[in-house]
């Protein structure tokens, strides 16, 4: 009896130790348990934030119920000189526009939102637009003129190809046409010296490579043509030095039965470096060959 209350004593006493040991192991994992439960708790804080964010864009949206309130902060961003912004919302702007008397408002804005952001290709596009939209408003002769400044401002460098070079000169001559008496006249024949000057300089550049390749044919055309093409051109005192030099270097290396022939083209040259610009500084130079050259044809002269 005695030993069986013994047994009993024992089997309780190694149960409790037990239950003790299992609460000691519980409450080691129970920080991670807590952890894990408070990142988990943060997530719909987080799904709720990126839904509302989601709500405040779409509420941004320009739409008809939020027409007059969208143009009135358009207009906001393009008083205080925020063009690129307003130019967004004009965007959205426009086409809920068509067919309101706001129309030709909003375009013309929006267009010239983006020329005082110096966008010049939007600008020079959606200004051209206006114009073929709108062609009997107040603004339309303004239109034409930002459109035409907006394409001469895309004119590349002289050296990259100038075919929208060609096009802002037939363009601001379009407007000058439609528009004799503008108040922008000034502006548009500086334009057109500036465009009409890097196509000159394009071709002079051309010129000059022949002669330093010694394509010298070549140079005489190239320099025909440029006396036709840009005879009142800043440039024709360096094109005319050029030919000076091409015509002598050709005459020096020609062979002899050819040396009467060139070295009078190069006399040519000469006199018109003379006459039409002995002011350049290029005169004294060409000066110095021209006394050579009349030397070269007084000796070729006496041989025939």
């Amino acid at each position: 009896m005695v030993k069986n209350s013994c047994k009993l004593l024992i089997l309780l006493f190694l149960a409790s130790s037990v239950n003790l040991y299992a609460a000691d192991v519980m409450s080691s994992f129970l920080p991670k348990v807590e952890t894990i439960t408070r990142v988990t708790d943060t997530i719909p804080a987080k799904e709720k934030a990126t839904k509302a964010k989601k709500t405040n864009s779409k509420a941004k949206k320009v739409t008809f119920e939020n027409f007059d309130q969208s143009y009135e902060r358009a207009m906001r961003y393009y008083k205080n000189g925020s063009y690129l912004s307003a130019a967004g919302l004009f965007e959205e702007l426009y086409p809920l526009s068509l067919g309101t008397p706001r129309a030709d408002t909003i375009l013309y804005l929006f267009a010239h939102s983006y020329y005082m952001n110096k966008d010049y290709s939007m600008a020079a596009f959606h200004f051209h637009d206006y114009v073929k939209r709108f062609p009997n408003t107040e603004r339309t002769e303004d239109a034409f003129y930002y459109c035409v400044s907006a394409i001469y401002n895309t004119s590349p460098d002289y050296y990259l190809d100038q075919s929208s070079t060609q096009y802002a000169i037939d363009e601001i001559k379009a407007f000058i046409q439609a528009y004799p008496d503008n108040k922008h006249i000034e502006e548009c024949n500086e334009m057109l010296d500036a465009l009409r000057l890097k196509l000159a300089r394009k071709d002079l550049e051309i010129l000059i490579l022949y002669y330093n390749t010694d394509h010298y044919e070549a140079c005489q055309i190239a320099a025909k043509n440029f006396f036709n093409e840009y005879s009142y051109s800043p440039l024709m005192s360096e094109a005319v030095y050029y030919l000076v030099l091409n015509n002598y270097e050709y005459a020096r290396k020609s062979v002899e039965g050819k040396k009467l022939e060139r070295y009078k083209a190069c006399q040519e040259a000469c006199l018109k470096m003379e006459l039409s610009y002995s002011d350049s500084k290029y005169y004294k130079e060409t000066s110095k060959i021209a006394q050579d050259v009349a030397k070269q044809l007084e000796k070729y002269n006496k041989q025939n």
